[in-house]
């Protein structure tokens, strides 16, 4: 049985994950705080502890009802698109749900549930699948994901503006990367799949685009 949408589990996955809140008016210092916590790994261990079997319910379908309602919808793309990772750090399970994150995220663009978000860190995260899911139209979705990014920066409030340019700038490495490889080459050992010459020197050199995140 699937729950209902207003279920307050997606609730606490939201004030976890953006424990900024919904008020524009943070500090830009806190907030750039709260993006490197994010994105570099600061929340994996509470993640493991707290949001595994959400998270596995989120991977076998259990959570789809969620989509009903905006904020729902965004934060089943964390429990798939972010909390697997954490959950199945090291397995190609870890990446096995973006393909259903990638579908929950695009009918969001379409559907008003992306433009009803009420943050730029909302619509931020809710657009993350567009460029973490590989596949054959994956340039074409990032260079969505940097106009998204571009629109966001643009409406943010000018005291956070430096942190949303940032991001555009970090989709625009990603899309460096997808150009040159069409996929994510530091997968490549988790995934099992062997690497291009030209992918080894990549990886060699260890500068990825998801660590540049911030850097001006």
């Amino acid at each position: 049985m699937t729950r209902r949408s207003d279920d307050p589990a997606w609730r606490t996955v939201l004030e976890f994950w953006f424990p900024e809140g919904r008020s524009l008016r943070i500090d830009a210092d806190a907030h750039r705080e709260h993006w490197f916590w994010r994105m570099r790994g600061g929340a994996h261990d509470a993640i493991t502890k707290r949001f595994s079997g959400v998270t596995a319910d989120a991977a076998a379908g259990d959570l789809d009802a969620w989509v009903s309602d905006p904020d729902g919808r965004l934060a089943l793309v964390i429990l798939l698109d972010q909390f697997s990772r954490s959950v199945w750090q090291g397995s190609a399970r870890a990446f096995a749900q973006d393909p259903a994150a990638l579908g929950i995220a695009m009918e969001g663009l379409t559907n008003g549930h992306y433009a009803a978000l009420p943050t730029p860190w909302f619509k931020v995260v809710l657009g993350l699948p567009l460029g973490h899911c590989e596949g054959p139209d994956h340039l074409d979705r990032v260079d969505l994901l940097i106009a998204l990014r571009e629109e966001i920066a643009a409406d943010a409030p000018e005291h956070l503006q430096p942190i949303y340019r940032s991001l555009v700038r970090q989709a625009r490495d990603v899309r460096q990367v997808i150009a040159a490889f069409g996929r994510h080459p530091h997968r490549n050992r988790i995934l099992g799949r062997p690497s291009t010459p030209e992918e080894a020197a990549y990886l060699e050199e260890g500068d990825f685009p998801h660590r540049r995140a911030f850097e001006n």
